[in-house]
């Protein structure tokens, strides 16, 4: 059985992965608002795989015998203006949540449940990746400056990317 402490943070964690879905699907209207439909399609993308983040933990604390908690999602930030803007807040936020994570996983340890400790380093290892993708598109568009042509083609590059579901198992 899970620990009350644990299964708070990690009910807790379920709604940040769900609330960064929804950041992730704001920032693809945004694009698809300008034309940058493969930007759009990566925030979508990034969206689906929130949701499988959050889905996981949700699996993870039932099969742990514990109760999911779920909360009211905040609505997420509308506000952007341009994409390398929208870059720099994915980093950001980026930032936030393995913070989250690396929370998740002192808690775990302060508990002593090894478990979850055991099963949160998939996000650990998750959020690496997660912000080197951000720094990758972030340096492109750094590069690029204003270059319309650099543009279109790193857009070309980002509407190649696919959905594939994400498990833990």
């Amino acid at each position: 059985m899970i620990s009350e402490k644990v299964q708070n943070v990690l009910n807790s964690q379920i709604n940040k992965e769900f609330y960064s879905a929804y950041l992730y699907l704001a920032m693809s209207a945004f694009f698809d608002e300008i034309g940058l439909y493969g930007f759009a399609n990566w925030t979508k993308v990034q969206a689906r795989e929130e949701i499988d983040h959050g889905m996981i933990l949700f699996d993870y604390i039932i099969e742990r015998d514990g109760k999911v908690n779920l909360d009211k999602i905040d609505s997420p930030e509308r506000n952007f203006e341009n994409p390398l803007q929208v870059f720099e807040k994915i980093l950001e936020h980026e930032k936030f949540v393995t913070e989250s994570i690396n929370c998740v996983a002192s808690m775990s340890e302060d508990e002593c449940d090894l478990a979850t400790r055991h099963f949160i380093n998939w996000y650990i290892t998750e959020q690496v990746e997660e912000e080197a993708n951000a720094r990758d598109v972030i340096t492109k568009l750094k590069m690029f400056g204003d270059e319309k042509a650099s543009l279109y083609h790193l857009d070309q590059d980002l509407s190649k990317r696919e959905y594939k579901a994400h498990s833990y198992k």
